[in-house]
């Protein structure tokens, strides 16, 4: 299939045919591929299980910005004076470079030079999911990486956990994304961690005249002010899905509902009519969390890719090949 795909782009050149992502891509040229990624991700994710979170968070990330491209992973270089997407702030508290790059070598060491960083991404994120009892997915894979990678991009488009309703729906809509997805890919904040800088203003300084975001539950502001005495705090590790940050499940959504969720972003979800019916036909099960969460990540993850001759395959993640 990969031989068919290389000749269709050869033949691009002089139509209009276009190569696509395809369930097996590396079934020829890197048979093993795929069970590398899924063997390094059962056999560490257990031990450290808010990987899992991270690992999709920077799956998000990446796509959101140039599309699923491994954009996130280059590190800016002082010769070119560019300030790489890893360097913006919604990225700064991005973990598990470390955790692609090690699975990077191990597949360099299989097949040198034939899977991406992109495609490691989307593996590895699916994978984790699935060891925290979350759903599965199809990751078709044959996407490129990417060769250029700006700070200032990823701050506009990646959405922030402070944007109104407004604002999420047209970054997800620029990415062909639309409500129900909106809805559907923040339940992923039903595992993993956040830290006091992301609700400060909630907690301390809502409209700047020292007030407190009256969307928030009193009770839970209460608790989570306890936990952030200070506005200085970075250490102090916040649940985003109290009691249940280990376990995929529909816990986040009862707790939106109740006006918890940790993020102005997660509270905004009840700021239209269409995502809160949503969030009301995930709990009452008429829409299945798991399955409609594979089907939004299976759109997520095709976002502008790469494909064919475009980008290349680098040899390190971190790096654009010389």
């Amino acid at each position: 299939m990969k031989g068919v795909c290389l000749i269709l782009c050869v033949l691009a050149i002089i139509g209009s045919v276009r190569c696509q992502l395809q369930m097996g891509f590396y079934s020829s040229s890197c048979p093993k591929a795929e069970k590398i990624v899924q063997d390094y991700v059962n056999q560490h994710i257990p031990n450290a299980p808010s990987l899992a979170a991270a690992l999709i968070r920077m799956h998000f990330h990446d796509c959101f910005v140039r599309g699923c491209d491994g954009s996130v992973l280059l590190n800016s270089t002082s010769s070119s004076g560019n300030q790489t997407e890893k360097t913006a702030t919604p990225n700064l508290t991005v973990r598990g470079f470390g955790f692609i790059d090690a699975i990077k070598s191990l597949v360099e060491a299989e097949c040198p030079g034939i899977v991406s960083c992109a495609d490691i991404i989307a593996l590895a994120a699916r994978d984790s999911i699935v060891l925290t009892g979350g759903p599965s997915w199809k990751v078709p894979t044959g996407r490129r990486d990417g060769l250029i990678s700006n700070q200032s991009e990823a701050l506009a488009q990646i959405p922030a956990p402070f944007d109104n309703i407004t604002t999420l729906i047209q970054k997800f809509a620029n990415k062909s994304l639309d409500l129900k997805d909106l809805v559907l890919l923040s339940g992923a904040h039903t595992i993993g961690i956040s830290h006091c800088p992301s609700l400060n203003n909630r907690l301390y300084n809502f409209t700047g005249v020292g007030d407190r975001d009256p969307s928030l539950d009193s009770e839970y502001a209460d608790k989570l002010r306890q936990k952030c005495r200070t506005q200085n705090d970075t250490t102090t590790i916040l649940e985003m899905d109290p009691g249940s940050r280990k376990t995929f499940d529909l816990s986040y959504y009862a707790s939106v509902l109740k006006r918890r969720g940790l993020f102005e972003s997660d509270s905004n979800l009840l700021k239209n009519t269409n995502t809160t019916t949503f969030i009301n036909q995930l709990l009452q099960g008429s829409l299945n969390f798991f399955s409609e969460f594979a089907l939004s990540m299976e759109k997520m993850n095709q976002v502008g890719v790469k494909t064919g001759t475009t980008g290349e395959i680098r040899k390190r993640c971190a790096f654009v090949n010389s």
